[in-house]
């Protein structure tokens, strides 16, 4: 890992941090953390007054029909599929937590996904 990467990394790490401060997930309104790396893209519903993940998925997922997750189309994708998988699981709300990253891209696609999925955040 280069310096430049590793910087760009703490620089996420320290926002994401900042962003945890305030958002938080409840049984009626779980945070929507997202994930991404170079290959994938990585979503959960995480309940956190009790610690525990609701569900979670990723492109490597069977559900997912993506042939590249690392792109804008991959994370799409995951988007259709993950807001069905909630809708199932009876989550309508959610508090969306982007990971310090910048909405822009694979995260935006991912959302917009998501709410015309059916999800309200």
């Amino acid at each position: 890992m280069s310096k430049k990467t590793n910087i760009r990394e703490q620089r996420r790490v320290a926002k994401h941090e900042r962003i945890r401060k305030r958002v938080a997930g409840t049984k009626e309104r779980p945070r929507l953390c997202i994930h991404r790396s170079l290959k994938n893209f990585y979503a959960q519903l995480i309940d956190d007054t009790c610690g525990k993940v609701l569900c979670g998925m990723s492109t490597l997922s069977k559900e997912v029909a993506a042939k590249n997750g690392g792109n804008v189309e991959g994370a799409a994708a995951l988007g259709k599929a993950f807001a069905l998988m909630a809708k199932k699981k009876g989550v309508s709300k959610v508090c969306f937590d982007r990971g310090g990253y910048i909405y822009h891209g694979r995260i935006k696609a991912f959302a917009d996904a998501v709410r015309e999925g059916g999800l309200e955040f």
